[in-house]
């Protein structure tokens, strides 16, 4: 395969997707899939075996899930419009809210839409804000002071407003069961007075139970715990880096070895900027698998993409020998958050994406070519 590209492997796919529904049965526990960490269509009827229902925070994101996964969709966004509202209202079955100025703008609309024959009645929550901080990259944490996500508990009336049926939180990045039990014992001391007035607490993401050392069992008797204390209550959580991750990777060449003040770029046929934008923001430097564990001097090298942004670089990685026009990496764990959010800066080629299934050779699922980069802007 020539690269750069992104290949995707279904067996670990398919055993992500195993764990998630393990956790759903054994905690009761709506798990609906965030299409903001990956929205590879391709890949969702591997999906729709195991979870079917989805969130969603764009009328692209619910259409994409109601032509491909399931019409269980749970629509968050920062801010409605009155152009799109009516659109979100026949595609989703959960609205949240994220302040109560929107709730009380668009309700009379859910309330003549539930009323009319249309033959499903939609479900109205409201983004909480805990204040419960667990993360430490500011640019990744909606529980900063000063966040635009969400009601404080000061700001609600001892009466929820009619048509309020359940809260929603999102304040966990890649986290473990220990953080989300931190943000439950803060949401529940400011929150709790109201739970009798809701059916459902969405718990937004951040949930990282794929990983190896998550430890699923406490999360499962968290839960539990949970519908001890409060049985009316339906739990949702919508993950999304948990159901792609260690699924993909993306392997590219190296095209050429830079040197200047001593430090050297092996310079790729891809970019950070453009292809793997997380690694900046983050930022954060990928596992890659011809890395050397050990730390060699002389084999020390940065990685530099292949756009003109001067800041299109990661570093550094250790090899047992030096880098050489030719060679391949492969950068690990490409998947979420990482093809959804790529973009044409430059006019710089996608990598194409490929799946690996179980048996058999690998699958083109998408190549991309000029007209992709001319189309966007017509």
């Amino acid at each position: 395969m020539t690269t750069p590209y992104y290949i995707i492997y279904e067996e670990r796919l398919r055993k992500n997707l195993k764990l998630i529904k393990h956790v759903s049965e054994e905690a009761d526990v709506k798990i609906i899939m965030a299409f903001k960490a990956n929205a590879l269509w391709k890949t969702f009827p591997i999906i729709k075996e195991y979870i079917s229902s989805s969130t969603a925070s764009s009328v692209n994101e619910m259409k994409l899930s109601l032509e491909f996964l399931g019409d269980d969709v749970h629509t968050y966004c920062p801010v409605y419009t009155s152009e799109n509202f009516p659109v979100f209202l026949d595609g989703s079955s959960h609205i949240t809210f994220n302040s109560l100025s929107q709730f009380l703008k668009f309700y009379p609309l859910v309330e003549q839409f539930n009323a009319s024959e249309k033959g499903k009645k939609v479900s109205c929550g409201l983004r909480v804000n805990p204040h419960c901080s667990v993360i430490e990259t500011d640019i990744y944490n909606p529980c900063i002071p000063g966040s635009r996500f969400g009601v404080n508990a000061d700001s609600l009336p001892d009466t929820l407003p009619e048509g309020l049926e359940g809260f929603h939180f999102h304040a966990l990045c890649e986290s473990s069961s220990y953080d989300l039990e931190k943000v439950l014992d803060a949401f529940f001391t400011q929150f709790s007075k109201w739970i009798p007035q809701i059916k459902w607490l969405n718990m937004g993401g951040g949930h990282l139970m794929t990983r190896k050392d998550y430890d699923v069992d406490h999360l499962i008797n968290l839960l539990k715990g949970i519908h001890k204390k409060y049985p009316h209550l339906q739990l949702i959580m919508e993950p999304g880096s948990a159901f792609t991750w260690q699924t993909g990777d993306l392997v590219t060449e190296v095209l050429d070895i830079v040197e200047d003040a001593g430090i050297k770029t092996a310079i790729i046929d891809a970019s950070f900027a453009c292809h793997m934008p997380d690694c900046l923001e983050m930022p954060y430097r990928p596992n890659i698998l011809e890395a050397s564990s050990d730390e060699k001097e002389d084999n020390v090298y940065r990685l530099g993409g292949n756009s003109c942004l001067s800041g299109d670089y990661v570093g550094y990685w250790s090899f047992d020998k030096p880098l050489k026009e030719g060679d391949r990496l492969t950068l690990l764990d490409m998947n979420h958050y990482t093809t959804v959010k790529t973009n044409m800066f430059n006019g710089i080629q996608h990598p194409s994406i490929w799946l690996q299934p179980i048996e058999g050779d690998a699958i083109l699922l998408r190549e991309f070519n000029y007209d992709d980069y001319k189309h966007r802007m017509d």
